[in-house]
């Protein structure tokens, strides 16, 4: 048996070593994000004279139900229209040139199915679209999708230092539990300084001797140029604006005293924390009840909204799914 034949099963043992600690820290830290919300929703129920469960009943048997769904079904639709034109532009650019918006709409919505069990499955999806239907090399395929996250960790980190920047009083309120007016700020000035060296190195002005940015998973990094960047960030504005808004009407309905100027500041940043690897974004629930702690109960709000959305996304997945079968499958 040869060297590397006796180091396979190694590799193997060192990668499955690797997943189980994973997947044990992902959940304790899950289970502990669980805990804080709910002794928290437990402290603000005993300060009623309620049980948790009666208060958490109490906060969703006022809402109103009609209205909420009137607003959520119209901007799942809007987000998923705007989520594949900004996925069709990214593709023109630096995988296809030719395709058309009609041809990515049922890949991209069936990859929403998909996004249920795996995030990462979903956006396999659209590699596996690209590579058999234009012959795009995987590695190239799936750097559009890494293009895509970053630009959608840029995107709320500039919302995020806008609704700081117009409303930084709020986040001092808010700064009881964790130091925000210190964290958020500190925070955008890293990304605003590393933005330029990140498009810089890509484009093989600076650190010519790094080789990395050669790898065919940084194709799509390598040719974007600082258009690029500028229009994706424009073209996915619509998406995060009007959560900001759905997500303030929403809380009014559930009774939550909230306002734009706090949305803006919050809303990129919980969503910030949603992109964690943890399981039912508990990094989101929990920032949720520290940035409003007069409402413990919006963990579960955030809960529910969730939810709704990815379920959503997945039934206007199915609408497109036979199209997309024989996209994939011929």
């Amino acid at each position: 048996m040869s060297q590397s034949e006796q180091m396979a099963p190694e590799v193997k043992s060192e990668k499955k070593t690797r997943k189980v600690l994973f997947s044990i820290s992902t959940w304790g830290l899950t289970a502990v994000c669980f805990y804080l919300v709910w002794g928290k929703i437990d402290d603000a129920a005993a300060r009623e004279n309620q049980a948790a469960i009666e208060y958490l009943l109490v906060f969703f048997g006022q809402a109103n139900w009609l209205l909420w769904l009137a607003v959520m079904i119209p901007y799942s639709v809007f987000f998923f229209l705007v989520d594949a034109h900004v996925t069709w532009r990214v593709i023109r650019w630096f995988n296809v040139s030719e395709i058309k918006l009609n041809a990515v709409l049922p890949i991209r919505a069936s990859a929403y199915i998909l996004s249920l069990v795996n995030e990462q499955v979903g956006k396999g999806a659209m590699s596996l679209y690209l590579l058999r239907r234009h012959q795009v090399p995987g590695w190239e395929a799936l750097s559009s999708m890494i293009f895509l996250g970053v630009m959608e960790i840029y995107q709320l980190l500039i919302f995020s230092s806008i609704g700081v920047l117009l409303g930084f009083e709020v986040v001092v309120e808010a700064s009881s539990m964790l130091p925000l007016d210190v964290i958020l700020p500190t925070v955008f000035i890293v990304a605003a300084v590393y933005l330029p060296i990140h498009i810089a190195y890509f484009r093989g002005h600076l650190f010519k001797k790094f080789s990395i940015r050669d790898k065919g998973v940084f194709h799509a990094l390598r040719q974007g140029k600082p258009r690029h960047y500028l229009l994706t960030l424009l073209f996915k504005a619509p998406n995060l604006i009007g959560a900001v808004v759905v997500y303030t009407v929403a809380l009014e309905l559930f009774q939550v005293d909230v306002n734009l100027g706090q949305m803006l500041a919050f809303l990129p940043v919980i969503f910030l924390a949603a992109a964690l690897p943890l399981p039912f974004h508990a990094g989101a629930l929990l920032l949720w009840t520290v940035l409003f702690p007069e409402y413990p109960e919006v963990g579960a709000f955030s809960l529910v909204m969730h939810t709704f959305f990815v379920m959503f996304n997945a039934v206007i997945g199915t609408l497109f799914l036979p199209r997309a079968n024989r996209e994939l499958f011929g």
